[in-house]
């Protein structure tokens, strides 16, 4: 599905690069400026490439090191070329603090690169706590793949914060991608445990809401989210398209059953 220069630059918790041939028959064809707030791991618009758009998320942190390569990605290798691929080095780098934001891109990048199972987790105290993954194959430093993910973010607009913020200046004939966090195993309401704190169900009312507003503006939306009748009434106004797909979270592959997801358009 990605052509060379357009997979994402980290594998992030709902991630959607497995799933793209599923959702991009829903893209439109045509919009002028594009909009992903809930970017994670951004592999909508590394495929899509759009020349003009606003990507954001909460996780600072992370937007942070977008911009750092965007704007200084030679920095941002200089330190990671300091940055060896073994156990002990992981170890040291994880707990270290780094004072710069090119420093604290190539941690994040290194980090992610080699953890287990690839996923970026903190704890309550929002230290990254997830272990070294063994993956001696694994260059965290690819400066080919670095300088074609900075070549990608140039000129774009990148921004910490919330969602509603984020797609402030939408306007009519704009496609506004939303992949907000969500659970697909669902106990009672099914926004429980990690997922509650991030995202509640109050943020799920206030982004239908949103998304409405928006399509009544002439906006073009699409939303990925739970395939779960209290996410369905929310968007009543939609169209839906169900996907199902197997479940990559889970440390073991006997937990990884089938999971359903909606996209709403």
């Amino acid at each position: 599905m990605h052509t060379s220069g357009s997979e994402p630059l980290l594998k992030w918790a709902g991630g959607k690069r497995f799933l793209l041939a599923e959702i991009l028959p829903f893209v439109p064809v045509s919009y002028r400026h594009y909009y992903e707030p809930f970017f994670g791991g951004g592999a909508m618009f590394f495929f899509l490439q759009p020349p003009s758009a606003t990507i954001s998320d909460t996780n600072f942190d992370l937007i942070e090191t977008y911009s750092e390569i965007r704007d200084n990605v030679n920095g941002v290798i200089k330190f990671l070329r300091r940055m060896p691929n073994t156990a002990e080095n992981y170890y040291t780098i994880r707990e270290s603090h780094p004072r710069t934001s090119s420093g604290r891109a190539a941690r994040l990048i290194y980090l992610c690169t080699l953890s287990f199972n690839g996923i970026y987790r903190q704890n309550l105290r929002g230290e990254f706590n997830v272990p070294y993954g063994y993956k001696k194959h694994m260059n965290p430093c690819d400066e080919s793949r670095l300088r074609q993910i900075a070549a990608r973010l140039k000129g774009r607009d990148i921004t910490p914060g919330d969602f509603e913020l984020a797609i402030a200046g939408a306007k009519r004939g704009d496609f506004i991608y939303f992949d907000p966090p969500y659970t697909v195993a669902h106990a009672n309401n099914g926004f429980v445990k990690y997922n509650a704190k991030i995202f509640s169900w109050a943020d799920q009312k206030r982004l239908a809401d949103v998304a409405n507003i928006l399509r009544k503006n002439g906006c073009k939306v699409l939303v990925s989210n739970a395939d779960h009748p209290s996410i369905h009434e929310l968007y009543s106004n939609f169209r839906t398209h169900i996907i199902e797909r197997h479940s990559i979270m889970a440390a073991s592959s006997l937990f990884r059953r089938p999971v359903r997801e909606c996209l709403f358009y």
